[in-house]
């Protein structure tokens, strides 16, 4: 059945308001940011956020046909929303809920600084299932669902609800994939029980794309903490073996899903997916060559960017280019090629959608092999592809 959309995408949505800050040199916040000082910022950059609009409106600047989902307020930031979303796509599918508040975020990201986000859920706490509509999805190629731990009802009674929303999108034919952030751990959302979320959700989602940072959160919080400890509170990406990864990986494919990302910033983009018996339940979207990507396990690394504006939604934009290439039915090793060019595109600009391209600009900037930021696997047994500007594990199915 030929579907009138590439894509649905689902969940958290919100206004993102981005001051933009000069670079005066410093590199803590508390040299720009303290009680009682009043502070001077350039214009402020306003545009809708959350992955709703981040991954969908960068997959319908790649092409895609896209329809959005997901709850605004009936208020003046939530119908705002509304209107910067119609020209991207679909709205049909965005709920405007009576005397509720919009949900928006205000991004702090001084030059050299890690951002900080001022952040009000809104109406993402009342998204639920009651708020699909299966003939939309139906239309769908895909469904796509971000960001589970920002929304209340997603996590409470152990994702019941977020594995309803699943189930019905699985019902209706079309592939499915799930992104998450990392909860923080002095919320509720961070005390939920997130590995049985985990094994309620994933028999229901195909494709599952969240960072490392928050995989090894929701399956070993302890350990996370510990770690976070132990590196002075760092980002964690450069200190998680890679060992850990296929550790972590494997655990995601047990519980059901049939490929999954660990998306790992300056690092690049790390994949792993299960094998080809397994792909016969993936719906509308199946990727072109089955054989390609069933049983791979693959690490592209990451561009090296010469003036970094913020890493605002960067994850969403790479996501957005990996679904896009497996919607196109491009081979895996495309597919990740697209998701990190996109990755980089997002980091070069303040916001999370203006840096992206259309497809073509896209795709020579790939074919331009851009300089790549040194991945430092330190394993020998992984071997670095140069026709396809890959790592290569050794449990690779394709080209070990």
């Amino acid at each position: 059945m030929n579907r009138q959309y590439d894509v649905m995408v689902a969940g958290h949505l919100c206004l993102d308001i981005i001051p933009l800050f000069p670079d005066t040199g410093a590199r803590q916040i508390e040299e720009i940011m303290c009680p009682g000082k009043l502070v001077n910022v350039e214009n402020a950059k306003i545009s809708t956020g959350g992955p709703v609009s981040n991954t969908g409106i960068n997959m319908k600047t790649l092409g895609n046909k896209v329809c959005f989902c997901a709850c605004v307020g009936d208020d003046v930031l939530g119908q705002l929303t509304i209107n910067l979303l119609k020209a991207s796509g679909n709205s049909d599918g965005i709920h405007s809920l009576n005397n509720k508040a919009s949900s928006y975020t205000v991004v702090v990201a001084p030059p050299g600084i890690d951002r900080i986000f001022l952040h009000n859920p809104g109406t993402n706490n009342y998204f639920g299932p009651e708020n699909l509509d299966p003939k939309l999805i139906s239309q769908c190629r895909h469904f796509h669902l971000g960001y589970p731990p920002l929304m209340d009802r997603m996590f409470i009674n152990e994702g019941k609800e977020l594995a309803e929303i699943f189930k019905i999108a699985k019902e209706t034919g079309a592939t499915t994939s799930c992104d998450m952030t990392l909860p923080d751990p002095a919320s509720p959302s961070g005390k939920a029980p997130w590995r049985k979320i985990l094994e309620n959700i994933l028999p229901y989602i195909d494709i599952h794309v969240p960072s490392i940072e928050e995989t090894f959160y929701m399956l070993y919080p302890q350990d996370f903490i510990k770690m976070k400890a132990e590196h002075n509170n760092a980002d964690l990406i450069d200190f998680i073996t890679l060992q850990q990864y296929s550790m972590i990986a494997d655990e995601i494919l047990s519980m059901g899903a049939k490929m999954t990302t660990l998306k790992s910033g300056h690092r690049g983009f790390y994949i792993k997916t299960s094998s080809k018996d397994i792909f016969d339940g993936l719906g509308a979207a199946k990727p072109g060559d089955l054989d390609n990507w069933a049983d791979r396990e693959l690490w592209a690394p990451a561009f090296k960017v010469e003036k970094f504006g913020s890493a605002t939604g960067s994850g969403d934009s790479s996501i957005a280019g990996l679904l896009t290439g497996y919607l196109k039915g491009l081979t895996i090793e495309e597919s990740l090629k697209y998701a990190t060019c996109l990755g980089y595109q997002n980091v070069c600009v303040l916001d999370a959608v203006s840096g992206i391209k259309d497809w073509k600009t896209t795709t020579d900037m790939i074919k331009s092999c851009m300089p790549m930021i040194d991945v430092r696997l330190n394993d020998s047994s992984w071997k670095f592809s140069e026709s396809h500007k890959l790592w290569i594990s050794p449990n690779d199915s394709v080209l070990s």
